[in-house]
Parts: C-alpha cells; sequence; structure tokens
C-alpha cells in the first residue's frame, strides 16, 4: 500500500507541466489548421469534440452572477483533475489523485496555478459530507468537484480539465520521442520493467520518459532534481511540437488528446482561449495550498489554517476581477 501511494505522489508533479502542453497544442494546432490547413482544422474541430463533455452543476459558482463570457475576454478559472485509469473512460469516476486551479487572466496577462492537496479536509458540495477534497470526484465526478472546491476557495469554477496521468507518454511518443541530457546515472522500475539512465544525452520514448519524470527518492535533490528533469522533458516536447515535424506529426498529437482528455471547454471556446488568452499562459505563477496533519476516525487528513485559505481566497478573487 505504501509503494502504491509512493508510486501516485511522484505521478501527481507532473500536472503543471501537462497543463501547459495541452493549451500549447490548442493554441498551435488552432492557428495552424485556421490559417495553413483546412484538413488540420478539420481535425482539431473532431478532436476536441471528442474530449468534450458536458458537466452537471448542483450549485450556482460562487461569486458569479451568470457564466464567463470568453468573447469579452473575461478573466475565468479551470478545475483541472488528475486521474491515472491507463485508457480514460467516460464512465470512470474513482478518485482525483491529483487537484489543480488555474485563473486566466488576458487583462494583466498572467495565469496563477494552485495545487489542493488531495487529502485537505473540506465540506463536498452535493454529497453532505466534510472528507478528502479529491473523494468529490468519486462521488459526483467533475461537477461535484467543481462545486467543491468553488465552495472551499470562494471563487467561481468556470471548466474543467481531466487528464489521464499516463498520456504524457502518449505525448513523447508522438512527437518521435524527445532528448535530454542527463546528469545523473540511476535506474528505475515500474510495471515490471526496469530502466537505465546514463549520465550524458540520452533518447526518451514512453515508458522511459515516465520513469525519467517520476524518479525523485534515488535523486539527492529529491523533488528539486525531479522538477528538473520534468522542465527538461516538457521544454523538449515544446520544441519537437513548435518544430516542423511536430506539425507534420498533428494526427499522432490530437490521438494523444483524444485518448487522455476530457473537458467542458468547447471548440470554439478552445478557440477562443488561443486566439485571445495565450499571452496569459506567458507568465505562470505556481503555487501551493498546504495544511497541516491530523487524523480523526483512523484517517489521516490535511487541515489549511483559516490565514492561509483566505489570504489565497483574496488573490485568486483579484485575479479574476471578482471584487470590481
Amino acid at each position: 500500500m505504501a509503494e502504491k501511494r509512493k508510486k501516485k505522489y511522484q505521478k501527481s508533479s507532473i500536472w503543471k507541466k501537462i497543463l501547459i502542453i495541452v493549451f500549447s497544442l490548442v493554441l498551435i494546432l488552432v492557428i495552424a489548421g485556421g490559417i495553413v490547413f483546412a484538413k488540420l482544422y478539420h481535425d482539431v474541430a473532431k478532436s476536441a469534440d471528442a474530449t468534450y463533455a458536458k458537466v452537471e452543476r448542483t450549485k450556482t459558482s460562487a461569486g458569479r452572477e451568470a457564466e464567463v463570457d470568453l468573447s469579452k475576454k473575461e478573466p475565468f478559472s479551470v478545475l483541472m483533475l488528475g486521474v491515472d485509469t491507463g485508457a480514460l473512460g467516460r464512465t470512470y469516476k474513482g478518485r482525483s489523485d491529483s487537484m489543480m486551479v488555474a485563473t486566466v487572466n488576458p487583462n494583466d496577462k498572467k495565469t496563477t496555478l494552485v495545487s489542493l492537496e488531495r487529502d485537505t479536509y473540506a465540506t463536498i458540495v452535493g454529497h453532505g459530507t466534510e472528507d478528502k477534497i479529491n473523494h468529490a470526484y468519486a462521488f459526483g465526478g467533475a461537477g461535484m468537484s467543481m462545486d467543491t472546491v468553488s465552495n472551499l476557495l470562494d471563487i467561481p469554477i468556470d471548466h474543467y480539465i481531466v487528464i489521464n496521468m499516463e498520456g504524457i507518454q502518449q505525448l513523447v511518443d508522438a512527437v518521435g520521442g524527445v532528448d535530454v541530457n542527463n546528469t545523473l546515472k540511476f535506474d528505475y522500475e515500474q510495471d515490471g520493467k526496469t530502466y537505465t539512465y546514463d549520465i550524458g544525452k540520452i533518447h526518451l520514448e514512453g515508458m522511459k520518459a515516465l520513469g525519467y519524470l517520476r524518479m525523485r527518492y534515488d535523486d539527492p535533490e529529491g523533488d528539486y532534481g525531479r522538477q528538473r528533469r520534468q522542465r527538461e522533458v516538457v521544454t523538449a516536447i515544446a520544441k519537437k511540437v513548435l518544430s516542423l515535424d511536430g506539425v507534420t506529426q498533428y494526427k499522432a498529437l490530437l490521438d494523444a488528446m483524444e485518448d487522455n482528455v476530457l473537458t467542458d471547454l468547447t471548440f470554439d471556446q478552445m478557440k477562443q482561449i488561443a486566439l485571445d488568452y495565450r499571452d496569459a499562459f506567458k507568465n505562470i505563477d505556481t503555487q501551493q495550498l498546504k495544511g497541516t496533519g491530523f487524523m480523526q476516525d483512523g484517517v489521516s487528513y490535511q487541515r489549511v489554517s483559516e490565514e492561509d485559505l483566505k489570504a489565497l481566497q483574496d488573490q485568486l478573487k483579484t485575479e479574476l476581477e471578482i471584487n470590481k
């Protein structure tokens, strides 16, 4: 059980990077499709439709009297849920291994990413219980998760994205693998196979790339070393996507998104974000909402202090221009 929890924890920190990749792909492919190739545009629209899944809400989102209007370049928020399911099924719920809220403000040209600890003690809106915040997805899917996070942070949650964490290997494979300069020799075992990472320039594909991103405990720098490797891989993927080779391999990239992403963002909304909000993704501030551990009925939770929670609520309201 401890080993299983360890592996899940290792996967969750890949999150910030995957979000950037998803929006980068949408931006690059939509622009390329709209300007260069009619077929590319059609394929992007088809893939966007395949990732669309309407969400059911039980509570009006805090601080929002009407739905956000992207055509007016209003700041918006999106809840990102990371699940580890292999192939992402539309009927699958389970528990979200990782949760992150992004506020996107095109006026300030800024995006704020806040990671939520999965064991955060919170009121599960629509379920009538107080529990770990990641249980909301198991109880009521993306809608209940959105309502629960909205209630905790006291801000509107406008949209959601569910990403299958295993999908990173498909993205790497879709661009033909990536090259990195490894500074630490190590072995990593996953799915019954041991992968060896030698010092120097190495080529990574699929599962080997996933292991390179996951390893932490054998790194003298701990999580800092892992984060550095994550930046390497994401930078390498971005360069491939931006290159001519990346564009010619767009179908594999779209297939990777279709298999690993669900969202309530429509194709038109994605186009709006890609064209009008792109500058906001150039300035990304990342934060972690931390709590203090406690036990209740033999179960461990994390409780966020009222002071820390209030400070974050005020900041995110400012980012969303709620007070205006």
